[in-house]
């Protein structure tokens, strides 16, 4: 199943705003299955209200979003909330490094005190 693709910058969407877009976009591919949300909830594994809420944009957890998808036949979705990440050779042994050896401040050298000191009275 392809994505539905609809206009937009997500970057300038809310949380709220893209919670709403997700949730339209699981109901067209819901309804483009042929399943209703009861199907739907025993196909994924999950609760009717937890289609529900996804669908209306109330949001749900990662896990039911996860199992939504998968039962909807669009894993690539999840391809594209979690690409591939590659770390060079080099930033792991930084890394590897840094928390081997964590960064500590440079102390100063206390300066001697400016102020006299106070001289004790040997009884002259």
């Amino acid at each position: 199943m392809d994505v539905i693709q609809t206009p937009g910058d997500v970057e300038t969407f809310l949380p709220e705003e893209l919670e709403q877009r997700l949730g339209e976009q699981l109901r067209a591919l819901r309804i483009r299955a042929e399943l209703d949300q009861v199907q739907l909830a025993a196909l994924a594994g999950v609760g009717l209200s937890a289609v529900k809420s996804l669908e209306s944009g109330k949001g749900s957890t990662l896990k039911t979003l996860v199992r939504v998808v998968r039962a909807l036949g669009c894993t690539s979705w999840l391809d594209a909330l979690a690409p591939q990440v590659s770390v060079s050779p080099l930033q792991l042994m930084r890394a590897s490094a840094a928390a081997e050896h964590p960064r500590q401040r440079v102390s100063r050298s206390r300066r001697p005190s400016s102020s006299p000191k106070p001289q004790s009275k040997s009884g002259d």
